[in-house]
């Protein structure tokens, strides 16, 4: 490739293709973010650690005295571009070409495509996943599969792209001999290549921004923002952000965090399954702490009704889009009944989320566009949001929100399950695959990290017991991995069983799920196995 900026060095392959992406300039555009913020994401992410400890040594989170007067205040977020105004049914999928086209093409107001937990952070994945969003902005986006043409129709879901959470480094971009932030590297390279194409189409640059943990690391992004719009001269507020409240301390910042971001909001979004892999990894060391089987944990249980009442009264108060989060169920070929019943799952769970007031909800395929769609539509009408409905009705304080059931059952199906599902996923992970349909579910990294922290926890907590009365232990654990290995075996076949790295994927789970130390996120250790 060319010259490098000083200070900069690619330890990947750089293709020719890859190439137009990480230009010498496109590169310096990075290098100028990195020296800019790295060190106080350095800190933030320090001070993750220091309140992990305060956790574990009994403290609890409250809303915070000192932001009083922002909860209090009578601002509101500033305007929403009227191309981003309906958002009843967004569509989530990893950056792979035929999926962009598709979820582009479902019907749903929007798509997510995801660099975070529906994506193996290979360097292929992230800048062909760069490629792909280039030419999806540019409509000539189209590619040719299985003797099938695939390209976009003339009316399409508007684009939102997820860079990596803050926690997550790009290993292959060394600034200063110092790896940088993925988050930085998604959002910078977007941007760089493709805010203007944006601008001159009368449109914005849209992201969703995940696993922040407070309004200090809003604050960041939206200083990112800020440099990046200047440094490319597009008008401040062409980005629009989207935050995923997917963490039990995000939880208690919602208000701030729309502050900090209040000229770049887009609202706030549910992110469930992240943040009940929050709640059990935030309070693991906690003896009270237990959470039944994990099927048994959706939107109607105590803390998280109200998580998700509080999320859609604070948005709407401040003039921002509420939007709903995933259900995991998905279409079910060849069982006319199972299909039924998971389509009527998908509905009840829209249905819910529309009549409390949400704008609109997650969907993990594109057959569940026109049933969400529907839900919405009953409560929306032609309005593209409910922003006018107020929910001051609502009262949720902390005990609430820290208001952890079901404890019971856990069953050693459900065991079982975490088991066998963990594996399978991260087996798939392994080889670049992020988001894998496992037993009619869309798992991705966040659905099994609740799995393995579950597993985890079960085995550290007192009350982590089986319905028969046994213990959940390591040792339990272990004996029954090579089931979950002769259960995947049988379900796919010995071919693809001995073509996968299943045996791999066994040992990592095995690892991280009875080791005395938890692994904060399954993704860090995952992340340098990868080439």
């Amino acid at each position: 490739m060319k010259t490098l900026p000083a200070g900069v060095a690619v330890t990947a392959l750089v293709t020719p293709e890859f190439g137009h992406i990480l230009t010498p300039e496109a590169l310096a555009f990075l290098a100028k973010l990195h020296r800019a913020f790295d060190e106080r994401r350095q800190a933030l992410l320090a001070r993750r650690i220091e309140r992990q400890q305060e956790l574990d040594a009994g403290k609890r989170p409250d809303f915070l005295a000192e932001t009083k007067n922002v909860r209090d205040g009578q601002w509101k977020i500033a305007a929403i571009p009227q191309d981003f105004q309906h958002r009843r049914v967004e569509i989530t999928g990893p950056v792979e070409r035929k999926m962009i086209i598709n979820a582009l093409n479902s019907g749903a107001d929007c798509y997510m495509a995801d660099f975070e937990d529906s994506n193996t952070p290979t360097w292929s994945n992230q800048i062909t996943g760069q490629i792909n969003l280039r030419d999806a902005v540019r409509r000539n986006i189209s590619l040719e599969s299985g003797g099938k043409q695939y390209k976009l129709n003339d009316k399409t879901a508007t684009l939102i792209v997820r860079p990596r959470g803050w926690h997550l480094d790009e290993k292959h971009i060394r600034i200063d001999d110092k790896r940088m932030s993925g988050g930085i590297f998604d959002f910078a390279l977007y941007m760089f290549h493709n805010a203007h194409e944006l601008v001159n189409r009368g449109i914005g640059a849209y992201f969703y921004l995940p696993k922040m943990e407070s309004h200090l690391e809003a604050r960041l992004w939206n200083d990112v923002f800020v440099m990046a719009q200047n440094e490319l001269g597009v008008p401040q507020g062409t980005v629009k952000a989207t935050v995923l409240i997917e963490t039990i301390l995000a939880a208690f910042e919602m208000e701030e965090i729309l502050y900090e971001l209040r000229e770049h909001s887009a609202g706030l979004n549910a992110g469930r399954w992240d943040y009940i892999f929050s709640c059990i990894k935030k309070f693991r060391t906690d003896k009270n702490f237990c959470l039944a089987n994990r099927g048994l944990i959706n939107m109607t249980v105590p803390f998280m009704r109200a998580y998700g009442l509080l999320l859609l009264k604070i948005c709407h108060k401040r003039g921002a889009p509420a939007v709903g989060g995933m259900s995991a169920l998905i279409p079910i070929k060849n069982d006319a009944i199972a299909n039924e019943k998971a389509l009527a799952g998908v509905r009840s769970d829209k249905a819910r989320d529309a009549a409390d007031g949400y704008d609109g909800g997650w969907v993990a395929h594109p057959g569940l566009v026109p049933l969400a769609l529907e839900e919405f539509k009953k409560a929306l009408g032609d309005k593209p949001n409910q922003i006018g409905k107020q929910r001051d009705d609502v009262k949720v304080g902390a005990a609430d929100l820290l208001n952890f059931q079901p404890e019971q059952p856990i069953t050693e199906i459900g065991l079982r399950l975490n088991i066998e599902v963990g594996i399978q996923y991260l087996g798939a992970w392994l080889i670049g695959n992020g988001c894998v349909p496992i037993h009619n579910l869309m798992e991705d990294a966040a659905t099994v990290e609740i799995s393995r922290s579950q597993v985890w926890q079960w085995i550290h907590s007192p009350k982590g017991k089986l319905d028969d009365g046994r213990k959940v232990t390591a040792e339990m654990v272990r004996l029954m991995i090579p089931d979950a290995l002769n259960v995947i075996r049988k379900e796919h076949g010995e071919e693809v069983f001995n073509r996968m790295p299943y045996a791999q994927a066994a040992m990592i789970f095995e690892e991280m799920a009875t080791s005395e130390h938890f692994v904060e996120f399954l993704t860090l250790p995952l992340y340098e196995k990868l080439d």
